[in-house]
């Protein structure tokens, strides 16, 4: 017996999340080998930015996430949703990418407003749809 998927879009939010995350801890293991930098940062400019963008990641994306379960309960089946989860996404990916600085460093700041309009749009929304 297979029992209907509830929440698809948070569950593919949270696969996709998971995947960011898993990304982001290899990304700082493979300069912590590099670098021989086994426990901190070791004062190395790379790691600590990689780092950064790891916990801000998982600074952010928990309340993403909650929302989006709340308003997907809602709102079943609603494709602005899914598409606000994946700009999420690709916004969180920006950010990773950006905090290595160089050519790449336009995706920390395209990730930041991301992070911070998707949650601002989320929490005005959930508001307006616990009001209604």
């Amino acid at each position: 017996m297979t029992l209907p998927i509830t929440l698809p879009i948070t569950l593919a939010a949270v696969a996709a999340a998971a995947l960011i995350n898993i990304w982001l801890s290899i990304r700082c293991g493979q300069v912590r080998t590099a670098e021989k930098v086994s426990v901190g940062d070791g004062g190395n400019d790379k790691l600590i930015r990689r780092m950064r963008a790891h916990a801000n990641f998982n600074e952010n994306t928990p309340l993403v996430l909650v929302l989006i379960a709340a308003l997907e309960f809602a709102h079943p089946a609603s494709t602005p949703l899914a598409a606000v989860a994946g700009v999420f996404m690709l916004g969180r990916v920006a950010h990773g990418l950006g905090m290595d600085g160089g050519s790449f460093g336009i995706g920390r700041m395209i990730g930041t407003v991301i992070t911070l309009l998707t949650q601002l749009g989320l929490a005005v929304w959930a508001i307006m749809s616990a009001l209604a």
